[in-house]
Parts: C-alpha cells; structure tokens; sequence
C-alpha cells in the first residue's frame, strides 16, 4: 500500500532528505538574514526575498519584478550583485543597502585608521627619542635600550589587538563552538598574570562554580580573562584584590571580574569598552586601549552582554552574561 500514501519521512531515500535539508537550510539563511537581501532570475523576478529587505520595500515577493532603477540604486539603496549559476539557470543575490550605510562604514573605518596612526604615533615618538638620546656621549645605552625595548612590546601589542579585533568582525575568528569549563582557564590565566599583578602591588584570585559552562571555545574563553584581568592590573591600584568568578544567574552563565581598587568615575563607566579610549588617569598605562572593546565584541557575538559597574574609591566591576 505504500504506492498508495507515500513513503514514510523515515523510509524516503537519503538523498532527497538531504536535498530538502539543504533547501531548507538556504531558505533559512535568507528569510533571517540581516541584510537586505533579494534572490532573483535573468528576468529580473524575485524569486525569494530576506524578511528585512520585504519589511524594506513594499511589494518584494516571489514572483514581482525587481526594477533597473533599484539595481541602479536610484532609490537611495546601493545594491551589490552576486551572479551565479545552477544547472543552466542564470539568478543572482541581491544585497541591497540603506542609504547612508557605506558612508557610515567608510566614516567609521576612516576613523578607526586615525585612532590606530595615532596610537601607534606616541611609541613611535618615544623610542625615537630614545635613539638620539642613545647618540649623545655619556649616555646610558643599556637603559635606554631597555626602555626602547618596552616601547616596541607596546607597538607589537597594539597590532596584535587591531589584528585579533579585526578578525572578530570579519568573520575569520569564530566565537561560539560549543561550550568550555571555565575552571581550567581561569586558572591557567591566574598562573600567567600573578607575577605582573604581584610587580603592580596586587593580587589575583578565581572561583568558579561546579559545573556552569561559558559558551565559548577556549581561545576565546582566555581572550575573555586574560584582557579583563590586565586591565584590572593596569588600573585598580596597588593593593587591589581582583576576583575572576563563574557562577549561575538564574538562566545565564555570569562571568565576572571585580577589583577593589580605586575605581572609575561615572562618566568614564560608559564608555569602558569603546576602541581607545582611556580616562585621563588611565592615559599614563601602557594599555592598548582595546582590551574591552574586544571583550565585548567577544561576549555580544556568543549572545551574551557586558556591564561595568563602581565608582571612584569603589573598585571595577565587569559582569559578562552568557545565555547557559
């Protein structure tokens, strides 16, 4: 009787199940994209349109007709084509921007490269200065090459961070594979920094309740500790506690770090984890000024959020949520 109803989903061949996953799985991708985005034929009908791009422009379903004026971007959008071909049949993926969205991008890109040339200017400038010291006779050369030494560790860490940064962005740097215990990271990050918190007069510690897992893969997880504890060395003050935590939040993961130390006024709180930026009692470090911007980059693409919360003579605190 099966010629009669059909086969079972279960008893179908596994090729057309797998055909149908796939289908599925590009209707998904482009029904919930975050772009724009139209698919259509040589005739210039759509043939499936993103849920933005149909909120976007009125009228875009299957089977209407997707003007030369749109894809001229005479109507305020700056479209971007992807020609392609399946099995003899011409279509192409349309990506339609907002208006003002390159300008945007190219606004923040262009200002990001001033920020970056900046930041690598002061450096730069004083291990100049400390090459023509070095010429003058008398000089303390071994010092001076130490310092200089110093200066180069910082350039070196600043590129690395705008590297790392920007493969976040980009995609190349993959955040959430999975989940990670967060106890054996911690405690590997705890172990590398005692010594420099000890140099700056401060303590470390980590917690980490049974069995919470941060959805993060290791690399990221260490990235996550490693630039919330240095920040703290760098900034809460000699005699300063900090305490790297993992615990549960009712439905989240809670990962935090507090400090004890002299704090951070209100005004700066809120703009912790911008690109470079540093209050002016944190411009004398020697910081990059992106390790909580990728902090953050980091915790938002897993899905969670981030907050800082103190004041001044009341320490840091950054608390990072992670949906368990």
């Amino acid at each position: 009787m099966k010629w009669l109803f059909g086969a079972r989903a279960d008893e179908r061949d596994p090729r057309v199940q797998a055909l149908e996953l796939l289908a599925e799985r590009a209707r998904i991708l482009i029904e919930e994209s975050r772009e724009n985005v139209v698919v259509v034929d040589e005739e210039l009908r759509v043939v499936a349109a993103s849920r933005r791009a149909r909120e976007a422009m009125e009228g875009l379903e299957p089977g209407s007709s997707l003007t030369v004026d749109v894809l001229e971007g005479k109507h305020g959008h700056e479209p971007v084509v992807v020609p392609y071909e399946i099995d003899g049949r011409r279509e192409a993926l349309v990506y339609l921007g907002a208006p003002g969205d390159l300008a945007a991008y190219e606004e923040l890109r262009a200002g990001f490269t001033a920020a970056v040339s900046h930041e690598l200017r002061t450096p730069l400038a004083r291990l100049l200065a400390l090459l023509e010291t070095a010429l003058l006779p008398g000089a303390e050369t071994a010092d001076l090459i130490q310092q200089g030494q110093l200066e180069i560790e910082q350039m070196r860490e600043l590129i690395d961070d705008v590297l790392f940064l920007s493969e976040l962005e980009t995609g190349r740097a993959t955040v959430s594979l999975g989940s990670t215990a967060p106890g054996p990271v911690l405690t590997a990050v705890v172990r590398r920094l005692e010594d420099t918190a000890s140099r700056a007069g401060m303590r470390i510690e980590s917690q980490v309740e049974e069995g919470v897992q941060i959805p993060l893969r290791p690399r990221m997880l260490r990235m996550v500790a490693e630039n919330l504890a240095e920040n703290a060395i760098r900034y809460a003050g000699e005699g300063a506690t900090l305490r790297l935590t993992v615990a549960r939040a009712g439905e989240e993961a809670l990962l935090t770090a507090a400090d004890d130390g002299t704090g951070v006024d209100a005004d700066d709180l809120a703009r912790l984890f911008e690109r470079f930026y540093r209050s002016d009692r944190a411009r004398a470090s020697r910081g990059t000024g992106l390790g909580l911007a990728i902090v953050k980059h980091v915790v938002t693409a897993a899905g969670g959020t981030v907050e800082a919360v103190g004041g001044p003579g009341l320490g840091l605190t950054i608390r990072c949520r992670f949906p368990s």
